[in-house]
């Protein structure tokens, strides 16, 4: 598939064959994920402390998004077990995974991610909030190029994204 090749676009605004591969596996997808997280690292480590003011409570709240994270990404992981790739493009031959964390949202690993982001944010800087939250619309994206080799692939994927509508977060989004 290439980058112009229409596919369904599964209810979003532009079609997901438009968004380019960045490689014939999606590495440039990974290769800006990696620069994104880091870049979020460094403004935790870096940037200005939180102010004490309801510290207690925004640690409660990093814990809690940190523990949910880390279980959407360790349950999306277990289940694709040897089909586990950093890179977005399914591989050939993998099975479509629907029960576990993929029968609770459709890609476990990318909200997990966010939410461990989210929470290393409020657990270090206020300056980690912006890169953090340019997860939200980065995998939103990846998660378009990565639907569109799907639909590719999986014959049902389509059935699945109606069977299980939320993206990365149970009962959120």
């Amino acid at each position: 598939m290439t980058a112009t090749d229409a596919t369904p676009t599964g209810g979003d605004s532009a079609p997901a064959g438009r968004l380019p591969s960045l490689g014939p596996h999606g590495e440039g997808w990974v290769a800006l994920q990696g620069a994104l997280l880091v870049l979020e690292g460094v403004c935790g480590w870096r940037g200005r402390r939180w102010p004490r003011v309801a510290r207690p409570l925004r640690l409660l709240l990093a814990a809690t998004l940190f523990l949910c994270g880390a279980a959407l990404f360790a349950g999306g992981s277990r289940r694709l077990g040897r089909q586990l790739t950093p890179l977005p493009r399914p591989v050939a031959g993998g099975e479509l995974r629907r029960n576990g964390a993929y029968g609770l949202v459709r890609h476990p690993i990318y909200g997990g991610v966010v939410l461990v982001a989210t929470a290393w944010a409020l657990a270090t800087s206020p300056l980690a909030l912006l890169p953090a939250a340019l997860t939200v619309p980065f995998f939103d994206v990846k998660r378009r190029r990565e639907e569109a080799w799907l639909v590719a692939q999986h014959e049902g994927y389509e059935e699945y994204r109606h069977e299980v509508p939320r993206r990365f977060i149970p009962f959120v989004w």
